[in-house]
């Protein structure tokens, strides 16, 4: 191959491995002063982004809807709401982010629209118009009352009757957010067409909600409950009843292997782009598997095993093995934080050093095997905040309060400076700045030597450094319960990883002797094949290849 053709497989294939800096627009940055971040604001903010040294943006929805679930109710899937400016500052945004060397991937919502979305308008008029069956309508029981035993995530059933049809629609989230009709032809192509829409415009990729729930069972037969004893696997809170049912006949169904080759085939069109599905599941890892292996479905897919509370080093070996003995070609995307969970600094380092424990948890992140998502505000090590019930906006946290207080508190404003709003916006914002931010803000960060937005940086310089971090296979090693040991390994080299992700001072004997590497950032001591690691330390070795 000349270096002109690798050059350009390269490119092609970025996301392998990549490193994706997840944005959540309406609290990145308001340009405008309404308390709303926009895509201006991202814009203004793409060096900062560029300057982490990740590969490329990932943004959720910013397109026009009535904003019942902030954006993910979407009434034009070609258009920008208002409140986060047009189609011209779109374009504008993936122009800078192209000239700064980011690829740009959008969130796509296919499996359900909001009611408000013409289709759904339609749809509901009578059961004779052209769009009667694109989304999923039931007759209810002889006894009025919904068609099966189906469960919303955000609370009740997930049916809701409606009086002009007579007929209950299937939603999985809000009531507000119809469910599309998978099965029907039409409503499929639809949602093909309107992300060619964005393909032809220029974007690099998709991040796809909920992929797994496209398709239902047409029979409606009735979710079997979870048994006695056994553990419930999907990300929901356990007070939410949700978790309490095996999502057998609702998600996940096999017709949506068909749609996803469906799906890569218009990928294929443009070179260079990619998906990453999100995937919510019984069985997780091995839905993950099904769908990103044979290379013809979903290019990367990303689970919530590493977005749940468990986070011992024998967790995480649990999950790393059990996809690796499923995977085969398959291609995982890792993520410790998002707009959906609690943040890790929280979640997992509530107990711990607030500074070193987000260092140590992000290396080992980013040398896991597959690429990574990397969300707003982790790379300064933000807590999750705490949102006053009287400022609470999410609709899941308004339903489960107190046992589950939402969303809200991993998405408030991204602290830029230690000033009033955190430099977020000149006005009071959609939701308050935490105060526990203010001190780790960009600006306080940036010059510390020691700050966690400075490890982020050269944790991120290593990896690029080191093939086998992007390409190579991963093998986990025996280092003893308190550590996490693996090796990965490349065409080029092999590199032993490990990780002391507690207080405590560890010493394990490594299988084999190597050569400590530098450049990463942390300490370690190696005396013959004994390997010690302080508090929060990891250690990176070059073994013989």
């Amino acid at each position: 191959m000349s270096l002109t053709d690798s050059k350009m497989q390269e490119s092609i294939s970025w996301w392998r491995g990549g490193v994706i800096y997840q944005i959540y627009p309406r609290s990145f940055l308001d340009s405008n002063g309404d308390g709303i971040g926009d895509l201006p604001g991202i814009t203004e903010k793409l060096d900062y982004v560029a300057s982490l040294g990740v590969d490329g943006i990932w943004l959720s929805p910013f397109f026009t809807s009535p904003m019942l679930d902030f954006g993910y109710d979407i009434s034009d899937y070609r258009d920008v709401d208002p409140m986060f400016g047009t189609l011209g500052d779109f374009k504008a945004l993936l122009k800078r982010a192209h000239a700064l060397g980011l690829k740009v991937m959008i969130d796509q919502v296919i499996s359900h629209t909001s009611d408000q979305h013409p289709w759904f308008q339609e749809s509901r008029q009578d059961r004779t118009n052209d769009k009667a069956d694109w989304f999923v309508w039931a007759d209810p029981k002889p006894d009025g009352t919904p068609p099966n035993n189906w469960l919303s995530i955000f609370g009740g059933a997930a049916w809701t009757f409606d009086s002009r049809r007579r007929q209950y629609y299937l939603h999985n989230f809000l009531k507000s957010q119809p469910d599309v009709n998978f099965h029907h032809p039409e409503a499929r192509q639809a949602q093909l067409d309107n992300m060619r829409f964005w393909l032809e415009l220029g974007v690099d990729g998709f991040r796809l909600d909920t992929v797994n729930f496209y398709f239902h069972d047409t029979a409606l037969r009735d979710n079997p409950p979870v048994p006695e004893g056994e553990a419930k696997t999907l990300g929901a809170p356990d007070s939410n009843p949700y978790t309490w049912q095996r999502h057998v006949y609702d998600l996940s169904r096999p017709e949506n292997l068909d749609f996803l080759k469906e799906l890569r085939a218009l990928m294929n069109e443009f070179p260079g782009t990619t998906t990453v599905g999100e995937i919510g599941d019984d069985n997780p890892l091995e839905r993950m598997a099904e769908y990103t292996a044979g290379g013809d479905k979903l290019h990367m897919a990303y689970t919530f095993d590493l977005l749940n509370a468990p986070h011992s080093p024998a967790y995480i070996r649990e999950v790393v093995d059990r996809f690796q003995r499923l995977a085969g070609d398959a291609w995982p995307c890792w993520a410790l934080s998002n707009h959906d969970v609690v943040r890790s600094a929280t979640r997992w380092g509530a107990d711990e050093d607030p500074v070193a424990y987000p260092k140590v948890a992000l290396a080992m992140a980013l040398s896991l095997r597959g690429s990574i998502c990397l969300y707003q505000g982790e790379e300064l090590g933000l807590p999750e905040a705490d949102v006053p019930f009287e400022r609470i906006q999410d609709p899941y946290g308004k339903v489960l309060w107190p046992e589950f207080k939402g969303r809200d508190g991993c998405r408030t404003p991204m602290p830029w400076t230690h000033s009033e709003q955190g430099g977020f916006s000149q006005v009071e914002p959609w939701l308050p700045v935490e105060e526990r931010h203010l001190p780790l803000a960009v600006a306080n960060q940036q010059g510390d030597a020691n700050s966690v937005l400075n490890a982020t940086r050269t944790l991120l310089a290593f990896r690029r450094q080191h093939a086998a971090l992007i390409e190579g296979d991963i093998h986990l090693v025996e280092v003893g319960e308190e550590l996490l040991g693996f090796v990965r390994e490349g065409s080029q080299e092999r590199l032993l990883c490990v990780f002391n992700l507690s207080d405590k001072t560890l010493s394990t004997t490594l299988p084999q002797s190597g050569t400590p590497l530098r450049g990463h950032g942390f300490i370690s001591t190696l005396d013959g094949n004994t390997l010690t690691l302080p508090p929060y330390q990891a250690a990176f070795l070059s073994l013989d290849h």
